[in-house]
């Protein structure tokens, strides 16, 4: 079977496209490093790959919010294309800034709420944390049995994965947005606390409402999510790794197997 070909998105500030394009090649994806001119410029159509990743960093340096100015690049240049390609159901996962963007494009959560046009990304944004502080630590993510997202599906158990990060506290616009996250499970993952109290900071690095870590669309083919499974494919990127019984993988190699088997199914 032919890899599924797997865009990874570059622009200015970009920082964790060599991490992306390297965790997509391990689980059996054929990623291509692609820069947003290109795409903007018809040199490249994304409706020719299967599966598109925008990655962390500091797009644009973050001017005018995080992933705020590449947020209005992909709305405003390729708007149509994007649509095209989630209603497709070909997989679209944001990491740490590439959440930010997919919120702020209004991509995540997909839905909105009561009130006829307005705009699905007024539903929940991703704000300082609230330690006023870039946290940089592993976390535990539990995956929320109940959601549709498929980059989750058969993760059953907790898995560890870094946080890096100034602004991810997930927060909703009031109380109904959440529950609406909730009951349309678009909950995919949740920080957890590793001896299983209620989450409280370090466990929940940023203050997110709900513990929330990770958020899909209603198609379950749209993840954003604030931690980096892409810096956790390899057993020795993890801290204990030379104290704990080895482990095969890292945890966050899961994650894009789902997605490049899933992408690949289509």
């Amino acid at each position: 079977m032919t890899p599924p070909r797997v865009l990874i998105l570059r622009a200015p500030g970009i920082n964790r496209d060599h991490d992306a394009a390297f965790a997509c090649e391990l689980a059996g994806g054929a990623p291509e490093r692609i820069h947003v001119n290109r795409l903007a410029a018809g040199a490249v159509r994304l409706a020719d790959y299967a599966m598109l990743v925008i990655p962390g960093g500091f797009s644009y340096g973050d001017h005018l919010g995080a992933g705020k100015l590449l947020a209005v690049d992909l709305v405003h240049r390729l708007g149509d294309q994007l649509q095209r390609f989630i209603a497709d159901g070909r997989p679209v996962i944001g990491i740490c800034n590439g959440f930010q963007v997919l919120v702020k494009a209004g991509l995540l959560p997909g839905v909105a709420l009561a009130a006829p046009g307005m705009a699905a990304s007024a539903l929940v944004t991703l704000t300082e944390n609230d330690s006023a502080r870039f946290e940089c630590r592993w976390v535990q993510l539990g995956p929320d049995p109940a959601s549709r997202c498929r980059f989750t599906q058969g993760i059953t158990h907790p898995i560890e994965v870094p946080v890096a990060h100034g602004e991810g506290r997930l927060v909703t616009r009031d109380a109904a947005a959440l529950d609406l996250l909730r009951a349309q499970g678009l909950v995919a993952l949740r920080y957890l606390a590793a001896d299983g109290a209620p989450v409280a900071y370090p466990a929940n690095p940023n203050g997110s409402l709900d513990a929330i870590a990770g958020i899909c669309n209603p198609q379950g083919n749209v993840l954003g999510l604030m931690p980096h499974p892409e810096n956790a494919v390899l057993p020795q990127q993890h801290p204990r790794w030379t104290r704990e019984p080895r482990r095969a993988t890292g945890d966050g190699l899961l994650i894009f197997r789902n997605a490049v088997q899933y992408a690949a199914s289509l």
